[in-house]
């Protein structure tokens, strides 16, 4: 009989311990399960009216290296159109340094917070060139790639962390539509029709980017206040970080020096050069 009291006494014992475990008579764990965003996801970005601004300019010191003038005999509908015959992987206007890609790494709203794609960006080929030759792209955000020239191109990114791909577009063709879905600074593309042509394109999960301009400038707005590190990145400078904090309504100015004797940093983004003449 005690032996049979013992077991019934263990038996609603263990009934107990599953209860609990299993949340059932308490608030606590039910109320953690109610996470809009889902597990592991970052609540998506709300705007508070007090975002602000960095703006600054790309400086260049030391003599900058001359543009060489690139050969497209290969193609007499290049030789025709372009015009634009010289290498662009630095150009360099009055002490400012241009396509240079600046974008916030990490901080603050962009590290608490997801952002829906933007509306899209183009990506044409006319004058046998890639135009923008730096391109930013939020994650997931459409890519329409035109063909602007009476030739047929083919685009070929190469990324490390994103799907390859590589496809012919011919006078006069439809855009084609891409996008990529991870983040990555920066992608590499080209043209294995014309080996002179080259492209970058920076991918982030965020809308904080921008590349200098003409006059070196770059400006990235709507940025929530915070603290956050900015890296200017150039395709064979590299690239430098600075920590800027923001505040409410602030516009914060954040300059950036590259030097003609800067070394490429070791294992950076490798490019292929382009066929020019001396």
């Amino acid at each position: 009989m005690l032996k049979k009291i013992a077991f019934s006494v263990l038996l609603l014992a263990m009934a107990s311990l599953l209860v609990i475990s299993c949340g059932g008579g308490g608030g606590g764990n039910n109320t953690a399960n109610t996470n809009e965003s889902g597990p592991g996801e970052k609540p998506a970005f709300q705007s508070a009216g007090d975002e602000g601004t960095i703006t600054g300019k790309i400086l260049f010191t030391g003599a900058a290296p001359a543009p060489k003038t690139i050969d497209m005999g290969q193609d007499p509908v290049c030789v025709s159109s372009a015009t634009e015959k010289t290498t662009e992987d630095v150009v360099v206007k009055d002490g400012k340094l241009l396509n240079v890609f600046v974008y916030v790494k990490s901080g603050g709203a962009v590290d608490k917070f997801s952002f829906s794609p933007g509306g899209g960006v183009t990506l044409d080929q006319k004058g046998c060139r890639y135009h923008p030759h730096v391109l930013g792209v939020m994650t997931k955000e459409n890519i329409k790639i035109t063909n602007s020239d009476n030739t047929t191109h083919n685009i070929h990114p190469s990324p490390a962390k994103n799907q390859e791909w590589n496809q012919s577009q011919t006078a006069g063709a439809a855009p084609l539509e891409k996008s990529f879905a991870r983040q990555e600074v920066l992608i590499p593309v080209k043209c294995n029709q014309h080996p002179w042509m080259k492209a970058y394109i920076g991918v982030l999960p965020h809308p904080f980017f921008a590349v200098s301009k003409d006059d070196g400038s770059y400006t990235i707005s709507g940025l929530p206040p915070g603290e956050y590190t900015i890296v200017a990145w150039h395709e064979k400078y590299g690239e430098q970080t600075q920590k800027v904090t923001v505040g409410a309504k602030e516009s914060k100015t954040q300059d950036f020096t590259f030097n003609a004797t800067s070394a490429y940093a070791p294992g950076s983004l490798k490019v292929e050069p382009a066929l020019v003449l001396n």
